[in-house]
């Protein structure tokens, strides 16, 4: 291309680019007149076989452009750096497949953008550009950061996503805070070394996906502080060793998941702070090391099986814990209950460990059959199965109260008057109540009428309390 079929602003950016000065065509107007209009294809002969002046570096720096034409640099190989920034660009740039430097083409605006399968040596620069098409990113390779802070991202066709970001290999972070975007945002398969921020984010993307990443690698942390979705996160597999930080987070998709996390693997997931969670919360068979959650978060439905946690924040009573266990719809889950107890353990809340194992056996209760029901409430009565052994102590005070007053006032004819021992109303009433211990008493004695009834009772209630003692401590001694 020659010099003499450039417009005058266009040779402006020819002779800018050897020295890779940078030309500003911001006059504070609305106007994108021919004075800031550029070629793409101008701008293409300059990356591919642009002027070159020794002892300078080349680059093409350009503010305030409305570039015309598509930029198209299809499996291209550009060793200058790539200044786009303030443009207006008529068609949407095609970078796929190239080999770049480095990009930037913060606040601009664009009809849709194709990165796809690129290396770009450096960083790629989005920072509060406009795009009202698909931005595709799919495999590409970025050995800098990704910046998308505040981009705006909205396609008017909603069945297509608005990010194409899977596969796509970040040796830094991705910045995408205060991201804006209507549509899905495809993560699955991505690769991020440093932290992926979502802080302050708003997605949309009502009844279906909203961010999917499934198998997301994180190398640091997933920041989504105050993040704002209207619709389903899907994590389901990813690794992130670091934290996931959903403080203040608004997690919306009524009838629906609004946050999918089962199988992952991950340091820290803090759900604290914000408003209810509409939709379903799923942790199915995650392994978290600390889940700082708190109760007033949780939805009406959560999936909790098999899902492992090391430490549990904020400490709070037990009974604030029991309904996100009884919130799964799957049916009684004991791994669940397993987990809670040993949480409570690891801080010293012996007490609180005490209560969700007497819920989980009352939950347990619930799935036996008729006899197995009744039984269990006898245990539960009783001892609170094991969990309340002083509740035997009492019961057996009481009726050995009862006992004793009723034989009291009418003691009962011996069998052989020449050989019973003395009468005693306690020891008679403990005979009839301790089943191993016999103290000479209950052998010696026949009551008759209602008082014989009423040791038939004793028996029989003092039989049903060492039976559920005896569990009580062997249950206790098999925890230990």
């Amino acid at each position: 291309m020659e010099i003499d079929d450039l417009t005058p602003a266009e040779r402006r950016v020819w002779r800018a680019f050897a020295k890779g000065t940078e030309v500003d065509f911001r006059d504070g107007s609305d106007d994108w007149g021919p004075e800031r209009t550029v070629r793409a294809t101008v701008l293409r002969a300059l990356l591919l076989n642009g002027p070159q002046e020794q002892g300078e570096t080349a680059a093409l720096k350009i503010r305030g452009a409305r570039i015309t034409g598509a930029l198209e640099l299809r499996y291209a190989t550009v060793d200058s750096v790539v200044h786009l920034t303030h443009c207006r660009f008529d068609e949407a740039p095609d970078l796929i497949g190239a080999r770049l430097r480095y990009v930037s083409m913060r606040d601009s605006d664009m009809p849709a953008l194709s990165v796809t399968r690129a290396r770009i040596d450096g960083s790629l620069r989005l920072t509060r550009c406009r795009f009202a098409g698909p931005v595709r990113l799919d495999g590409a390779q970025i050995a800098g950061a990704l910046f998308l802070e505040e981009a705006e991202a909205t396609d008017a066709d909603t069945d297509r996503p608005a990010l194409h970001l899977h596969q796509v290999v970040v040796d830094d972070d991705l910045c995408a805070r205060g991201l804006r975007a209507r549509g899905l945002i495809r993560l699955d398969g991505a690769t991020v070394a440093g932290s992926l921020d979502l802080e302050d984010a708003e997605l949309s993307n009502p009844d279906a996906n909203v961010l999917e990443a499934d198998a997301l690698e994180v190398g640091a942390n997933l920041l989504g502080r105050r993040l704002s979705t209207r619709g389903r996160i899907d994590l389901r597999g990813a690794r992130i060793p670091g934290r996931v930080d959903l403080l203040h987070a608004r997690l919306s998709n009524p009838g629906g998941t609004a946050l999918r996390a089962s199988s992952c693997v991950i340091g820290e997931l803090w759900l604290r702070r914000g408003p209810r969670v509409e939709g379903m919360l799923n942790l199915r068979r995650a392994e978290i090391n600390q889940l700082s959650l708190e109760p007033e978060m949780l939805p009406d439905q959560v999936r909790l099986l098999d899902l492992t946690y090391t430490f549990l924040t904020p400490h709070v009573p037990a009974e604030d814990r029991l309904p996100m266990l009884e919130r799964d719809g799957q049916g009684f889950d004991p791994h669940a209950y397993e987990q809670l107890t040993a949480a409570y353990r690891r801080t010293g809340d012996d007490q609180s460990a005490r209560v969700v194992q007497l819920a989980k056996q009352r939950r347990r209760r619930s799935t036996l059959p008729w006899h197995g029901r009744l039984w269990g409430h006898l245990q539960d009565a009783a001892v609170g199965y094991g969990f309340r052994p002083l509740r035997a102590a009492v019961w057996l005070l009481s009726l050995l109260a009862v006992g004793s007053i009723a034989y009291a006032g009418h003691r009962p004819p011996p069998l052989k008057a020449d050989e019973a021992p003395e009468f005693n109303p306690v020891f008679y009433t403990l005979d009839l109540l301790l089943p191993v211990i016999s103290f000479g008493q209950e052998g010696a004695f026949a009551p008759r009428g209602w008082y014989q009834t009423l040791s038939y009772v004793l028996v029989v209630t003092g039989w049903i309390l060492a039976t559920t003692v005896v569990a009580g401590v062997t249950r206790t001694v098999s925890r230990q």
